[in-house]
């Protein structure tokens, strides 16, 4: 008779999310109240950055992750935008370069000095403009150095290298309606997108043209998202017919049907999808929600596996996404979140179980790091290069054992000009006077079995005793203390 397995076998069954102490959060921000459904929030191992309310233009605040607590009102901002902003990206090959847009239809590229800033920072080192309307999506390419993306409600895309200031590559003829979302692959030789039509296009920028599309991936009219897969297939987050909210995978080579199609819930705010291409791994979060929702994604059917979610009380406004060299690999960390609430910052840790204080290899395999594979005119003259990847076993740091040291020589050295008479030790302490009285039995036998165990142990009774006679005296002091005490208290003096 065989048994079907009723539990799927996952190392992440049991990753569970954990939000850091008040005083570790980010307090008294104003986050942006824009009707917008970008995340809000960038996150890199240095910066945080959020997009917040200002009068009479556009900021965000860049706090460096360490300044935790009340944020003064007169914090400086990024303010150089003459309209609200609406998305912002940290690049991934310079810690210190922010890219924002905005709907002043311009795009700025900004540079942080090393501890944060002291003053508003009100001159970009780039100003790239070439659309005609707002621009709500920016995203950097992958692997090229100096490669930016960003879509506006002009319904264009644009390729710029940012050294230049030029334009790469403008595709104007792609997307008939607005651009809800743009997503680079993992070699960054495409990126998908997603459209007010309900279509999910592939599109091959230096060629200019749709690869494949899909028509109708979500048929709700609200918001969808799509991102691609460390394998080449995509992730969309949509809306049904009736509203509710959805999650679908799809093979390119085959969009006719998704390969995995999941209904959560008939809530209204859009999801937005973060994906870990070490751990494969989705997390998905509701603008207005409460909780984040964590699925894995595998090569066998169902493909699409739900692990747990993480809920909290506050809704959420936005959300940063902590990229993997930036974890704290010690304590099994495989994801942090920034959740922006209405004046708040509140860091959520998503965390493995392990007993283990070792380095786990399984969980932080090689992750991509900040080097870029290649330069713009490269990636331009056609070349492709997947990320240079690096090992996080160097940001482990093993935990502190004290060292076993023995050394029976200098222990007999101490320990002589400590030693005192049992005679003196037997009138203050009987006790001690048993311990002493039995000291000749236990040398003569050591005697017996050889003259140099007879001497250690000799001189181990006498640390032994003189260490009595120690706590002897110190608890007669402790009764003379008591003592005193509890006549102050009883006006006795």
């Amino acid at each position: 008779m065989s048994f079907r397995k009723v539990v799927r076998q996952s190392k992440f069954r049991h990753v569970f999310g954990q939000p850091v102490k008040n005083d570790q959060c980010y307090d008294d921000i104003r986050v942006s109240r824009v009707t917008w459904d970008s995340t809000f929030c960038a996150v890199n191992p240095k910066f945080v950055a959020v997009i917040v309310e200002a009068s009479g233009g556009g900021a965000f605040m860049v706090l460096p992750l360490q300044k935790t607590g009340r944020i003064d009102k007169s914090y400086p901002t990024v303010c150089g935008h003459t309209g609200p902003v609406l998305d912002i990206d940290w690049c991934p090959h310079n810690d210190h370069i922010i890219a924002s847009g905005s709907e002043d239809c311009t795009i700025m590229i900004w540079q942080i000095p090393e501890n944060g800033l002291t003053l508003p920072l009100t001159e970009p080192v780039v100003v790239l403009e070439g659309h005609s309307k707002r621009v709500g999506i920016i995203t950097w390419h992958p692997t090229a150095r100096h490669v930016l993306l960003s879509a506006g409600c002009d319904n264009v895309v644009i390729v710029w290298n940012v050294a230049t200031t030029e334009e790469l590559y403008r595709l104007d003829d792609l997307h008939p309606d607005l651009i809800y979302s743009v997503c680079w692959n993992r070699d960054g030789s495409l990126f998908c997108s997603a459209c007010k039509d309900k279509s999910v296009r592939i599109i091959d920028p230096r060629r200019g043209q749709v690869v494949v599309e899909k028509e109708k991936a979500h048929e709700g009219a609200r918001p969808m998202k799509a991102i691609f897969l460390a394998d080449g297939k995509i992730f969309t987050t949509g809306f049904s017919r009736m509203s509710e909210r959805q999650l679908a995978l799809w093979d390119p080579e085959n969009l006719e049907e998704p390969m995995a199609l999941q209904e959560l819930d008939s809530s209204n705010g859009a999801l937005l999808p973060f994906y870990d291409p070490d751990t494969n791994i989705v997390y998905v979060c509701g603008k207005g929600d409460s909780s984040i929702r964590y699925f894995e994604i595998t090569a066998e059917a169902p493909y699409l596996h739900f692990l747990n979610t993480f809920t909290s009380k506050e809704p959420q406004r936005g959300m940063g996404w902590m990229p993997k060299r930036g974890l704290d690999v010690n304590k099994c960390e495989i994801a942090r979140f920034y959740k922006l609430q209405e004046r708040k910052c509140e860091p959520i840790i998503m965390t493995v179980p392990r007993k283990s204080d070792l380095f786990q290899d399984d969980l932080y395999p090689d992750t991509a790091g900040p080097e870029p594979a290649m330069e713009a005119e490269d990636w331009v003259a056609g070349k492709t290069a997947p990320p240079i990847l690096i090992s996080l076993r160097e940001a482990y740091v093993p935990t502190k054992q004290r060292d076993f040291k023995v050394n029976r020589r200098t222990l007999l050295h101490e320990s002589r000009p400590a030693a005192t008479s049992s005679a003196g030790l037997s009138a203050t302490h009987p006790s001690a006077m048993s311990q002493s009285a039995a000291a000749p039995a236990i040398s003569a036998s050591s005697a017996a079995s050889g003259e140099g165990g007879g001497q250690i142990a000799e001189e181990v009774l006498r640390e032994l005793a003189s260490l009595r006679a120690l706590v002897a005296a110190q608890g007669e002091r402790i009764a003379r203390l008591e003592e005193q005490l509890s006549r102050i208290e009883n006006g006795d003096v």
